[in-house]
C-alpha cells in the first residue's frame, strides 16, 4: 500500500475537527459529545425530547464527510468486499459500544481530554479488543 506523503495532514485536521466539535458540544450543551449516546436515544426514544438536536447531529456525521470527499474527489477506503464480514464487525461495534457505555467520541475524544479515568479505560479496551480481532481476522483466520 503506497501512502501518499500528506496523508497525515487528512488525520491532523479530522482529529482538529472532531476535538473541536466535542468542545463546542460540551460547551453548547453541557453534556459529551457521545454519537452512540445521541443515536441511541432517537433509537429508543429516550432523548426524544431533543430529537432535532440529535437528527442534525447524526446528519452532520453524514453529510459532512461525503461534502469533504466530494470536495476532493472522493475517498480511498480499504473496506473488504466481503458483506458478512461489513456486517458482522458493525453489529459487535453495536454491542461493544452498548456494553462500554459509550464510544470512541464520548469516552475516546471527549473522556480522555476531560481525564476521565472510565473513558481512558474504556478506550484501552476497546483498542486493544481491536487489534486482537484485527490479528486474528487478517492473519489467523484470513477474512480481511
Amino acid at each position: 500500500m503506497l501512502i501518499n506523503p500528506i496523508d497525515w495532514v487528512y488525520g491532523l485536521v479530522g482529529g482538529l475537527i472532531i476535538g473541536v466539535a466535542g468542545s463546542v458540544y460540551l460547551l453548547l450543551n453541557g453534556r459529551v459529545m457521545g454519537a452512540s449516546g445521541i443515536l441511541g436515544g432517537l433509537v429508543d426514544r429516550t432523548g426524544w425530547a431533543t430529537w432535532a438536536e440529535r437528527a442534525s447531529f447524526i446528519a452532520g456525521l453524514v453529510l459532512v464527510p461525503a461534502i469533504g470527499a466530494a470536495l476532493v474527489g472522493g475517498a480511498q477506503t480499504h473496506v473488504t468486499s466481503n458483506l458478512w464480514v461489513v456486517i458482522v464487525a458493525g453489529l459487535l461495534v453495536g454491542l461493544g459500544t452498548r456494553l462500554a457505555n459509550g464510544c470512541t467520541s464520548g469516552h475516546g475524544v471527549c473522556g480522555i481530554s476531560r481525564l476521565s479515568l472510565r473513558g481512558i479505560a474504556a478506550t484501552f479496551a476497546y483498542l486493544l479488543a481491536g487489534g486482537v480481532i484485527m490479528v486474528a481476522a487478517r492473519h489467523w483466520l484470513g477474512i480481511i
